[in-house]
């Protein structure tokens, strides 16, 4: 059994967490979209900027989907996970400083900047979660993993909690105004996500490169058919396509779903932090639950947990329920993530996880797509937002169902053999 690489790479993983959840928390969900409409693109109408926006979003997820098999692959082949890391997190890094940089007026260039910045942020995640299995060894998997996003929680939630702090009341410190502030936000994002990111190039050591011949089509097709022949993996990662569906349209619609329903924009930021605070010991909780029951029992309590929500949302009508929910939301959500990372980890050869996680991630950056369609179509077919939101519960059902197929065990004998 692999014992991993000891404490203190432990730690200097999963401070890579801390350190690039602020582009997530920060720019992602909190400032960007907002900052977009209301500065870089004011003089383009509403649908437009809408459209130009959700366009970036959608080419920069479609690159990642084409690249992230074969960078899985290229990390196999090389040995060379960290150096996958520091070059897509610097320029994840690269294009948030940039941000500070871009008049107003000029969306084009934010928009490109922004681009740039969601596939670092994306390929940096590929050999993040594929240097995993080397880490903590088989035993720790879940617990390491549920650090990781612990911290992610707890390093998000603090600077998001100060550059709210710094656009609502600019003068306390030393802005001009709400738009220097946010601009400030962006550069800190870039500062927070270097420092942090050291400790993992210095301290966490590649796997041994695998023997394979490259990182042609032919090694995609042949870790296709490998996967194939472990069909509880497989298995697995259908499983995960639906429920993190489910999981991505209830984070990024939740915002829209609220506004919808007439709730006041500063609750939901205020209801975005609790969630940050919230996920920080629950994700730790999660994972050692998933080290007591194990994290397919585990994750099957997460989802439904969120069809439980699902329902509630569908039946909301005030902001304390909205906290509520939110609430419970932190409770589940970075368990789910965490311990589905964990469990994949223990259904593929350790030697061979860049390949896989390529396609682990490939499958996440399809996540959200059905999703919000669904909301969107069904909101639109019955003419009410509140029947949209209930239709992910679909989702949840769905990968509950395959996920109950997923023998672990064999699972894990079927991974040891191939």
């Amino acid at each position: 059994m692999r014992q991993g690489q000891g404490r203190r790479a432990v730690w200097s993983w999963a401070f890579y967490d801390w350190a690039n959840s602020v582009f997530a928390t920060c720019v992602m969900v909190g400032f960007f979209p907002v900052f977009f409409k209301q500065y870089w693109a004011r003089d383009l109408g509403v649908t437009e900027s809408t459209f130009w926006l959700g366009a970036a979003s959608s080419l920069a997820a479609l690159l990642m989907v084409l690249a992230a098999p074969l960078l899985g692959l290229w990390t196999d082949a090389a040995g060379r996970k960290r150096r996958l890391l520091a070059v897509f997190a610097g320029l994840g890094v690269l294009m948030s400083g940039g941000l500070f940089l871009v008049a107003q007026g000029q969306w084009w260039l934010a928009l490109l900047l922004y681009g740039l910045g969601l596939v670092g942020f994306s390929g940096a995640n590929i050999a993040y979660d594929a240097l995993l299995p080397g880490v903590a060894g088989r035993r720790d998997l879940e617990r390491v993993s549920a650090l990781g996003y612990a911290l992610g929680y707890l390093g998000g939630g603090l600077l998001l909690a100060l550059n709210v702090a710094m656009v609502l009341s600019p003068a306390s410190f030393g802005l001009a105004d709400e738009a220097e502030a946010v601009r400030w936000a962006f550069l800190l994002v870039a500062l927070w996500w270097t420092l942090f990111s050291l400790p993992v190039l210095l301290w966490v050591r590649d796997d041994a490169p695998a023997t394979t011949s490259g990182v042609a089509l032919s090694e995609l097709r042949r870790t296709w058919r490998e996967l194939r022949a472990l069909p509880h993996a497989f298995t697995f990662l259908v499983a995960y396509w639906f429920y993190i569906d489910g999981v991505d349209t209830v984070a990024r619609m939740a915002v829209d779903y609220g506004l919808a329903i007439g709730l006041d924009s500063g609750d939901l930021l205020g209801a975005l932090l609790l969630t940050q605070f919230v996920g920080f010991p629950a994700a730790i909780a999660f994972g050692r639950l998933g080290e007591r029951w194990g994290a397919r029992r585990a994750i099957g309590l997460a989802i439904v947990v969120f069809m439980l929500v699902v329902f509630w949302a569908w039946r909301m009508q005030t902001a304390a329920e909205f906290y509520v929910l939110a609430a419970v939301i932190g409770m589940v959500l970075g368990g789910i993530q965490s311990l589905s990372r964990a469990l994949f980890a223990r259904l593929i050869p350790t030697d061979q996880s860049g390949r896989f996680f390529g396609l682990y991630n490939m499958l996440g950056k399809f996540a959200a797509v059905l999703g919000p369609l669904l909301v969107g179509g069904v909101a639109a077919a019955t003419g009410s937002s509140r029947a949209g939101i209930l239709a992910v519960s679909v989702l949840f059902l769905g990968g509950a169902i395959l996920l109950s197929r997923v023998n672990v065990g064999e699972g894990e004998r079927q991974a040891a053999l191939l």
